[in-house]
């Protein structure tokens, strides 16, 4: 069973690589737009321009940041077999939805089964660490009872 876990990693880590690859790729764009900015006789707006540019890339470069923050979280998890206990790296099945807590990657859906991919630190994530199977919680007035920790 932790093919699963091993498929549902190598899905986060396509998601992390391709908010790097979508920063990277806007940062290279705003520094062209940055290059190709020829000096107008109209100084302010000139200076405008380029403030703005300047912002634009400052937005990207924390996007990038982010993404390369994710990643390095995402390689503190195991993809090895679950001790039981709901830690990061668990694929937790319950009866109303299944979760891998990792990163907050959104749904991930494999052989026809939908996981939310969740970070520790996120409140469900929060709920679920400690747990074990057969434990419930509620979050939202939603009641979960863990049916398997993978």
């Amino acid at each position: 069973m932790t093919d699963i876990k091993k498929e549902l990693y190598q899905q986060c880590l396509l998601y992390v690589q391709n908010r790097i690859d979508a920063a990277k790729h806007a940062l290279e764009d705003a520094q062209e737009a940055v290059n190709e900015e020829t000096k107008s006789s109209a100084g302010d707006k000139y200076e405008t321009g380029r403030e703005m540019m300047q912002q634009e890339t400052n937005r990207h470069q924390s996007q990038l940041n982010e993404a390369n923050k994710l990643k390095v979280a995402l390689s503190t998890i195991s993809t090895g077999p679950s001790n039981g206990t709901i830690e990061p790296g668990s694929v937790v099945i319950t009866d109303n939805g299944n979760f891998y807590l990792a990163i907050s990657a959104g749904l991930i859906t494999i052989n026809n089964d939908k996981y939310f991919a969740v970070s520790p630190a996120s409140p469900i994530g929060f709920k679920l660490k400690g747990l074990k199977l057969g434990n419930k919680f509620t979050l939202n007035e939603k009641s979960y009872l863990i049916e398997q920790v993978i």
